[in-house]
């Protein structure tokens, strides 16, 4: 029973992974720094904890103002810091990272990490009975994270590659802030439980698909057109 829960928890990271190593098709990244950056990805969740628990602490509100800090906060914040530190701290300035599609492979490898532990916990040991719970955070849990990394990514690239200061500041902000948005959003129309915002959620999903797919495109686009190029150069 538990091989049975461990390969629903792990088996929509590693679908969403192959998949985007295979959308990375024109210039692929070494295999070695991807699985580096997911597994400190998934080691993230230890800071990540220890943070979330000082952060409950300190949690004077109640209600939907207590909702708020721990979707926002405990929750968007925190698990976004870290998933984007991960890429930070070893992807961020390799050789690898040569166009703006990289943001968004190694960013989403990294919270793929922290999704696929997290994952493990919830299905495994905390909602062990319940098969539901696996295959719901497989529909909409671990590609949330993926899709909240798209944005990160999108923002990082940007500012790795925009010259401009002050542009580069602002788009650093945002590889941070805005994925935390999207994560305090998603997780406070969960935990307010209240009846409109529910109506509100699969529609806000949708969003974050359509939008994160976009910026995936457009970014695959552009590394299209540069491969090409550089072949061009070559003849």
């Amino acid at each position: 029973m538990v091989t049975r829960l461990f390969v629903i928890a792990v088996t929509p990271s590693i679908a969403i992974a192959i998949a985007l190593y295979l959308a990375d098709r024109y210039d692929r990244e070494p295999l070695h720094l991807l699985l580096k950056v997911f597994i400190l990805g998934a080691l993230s969740v230890i800071p990540v904890l220890i943070v979330q628990r000082i952060l409950l602490t300190i949690n004077i509100f109640t209600g939907l103002l207590g909702a708020a800090f721990t979707a926002f906060i405990i929750a968007g914040l925190t698990e976004e810091y870290f998933k984007r530190a991960v890429v930070l701290y070893t992807a961020y300035r390799s050789k690898h990272f040569n166009e703006k599609l990289d943001g968004i492979i190694y960013c989403s490898f990294s919270a793929l990490g922290f999704a696929t532990v997290e994952n493990i916990m919830y299905v495994v040991f905390r909602f062990s009975t319940n098969y539901y719970v696996g295959i719901m955070r497989g529909i909409l849990s671990v590609p949330a994270h993926v899709l909240f990394a798209v944005t990160m990514g999108y923002y990082l690239s940007l500012a790795k590659y925009t010259e401009e200061e002050e542009l580069k500041r602002k788009y650093f902000s945002r590889s941070l802030l805005t994925p935390m948005a999207f994560h305090g959003v998603f997780n406070f129309i969960l935990m307010a439980q209240i009846p409109i915002l529910m109506v509100l959620f699969i529609p806000y999903v949708i969003y974050l698909w359509r939008l994160n797919l976009i910026r995936l495109n457009k970014y695959t686009k552009h590394s299209h057109d540069q491969f090409n190029r550089i072949i061009d150069d070559k003849e």
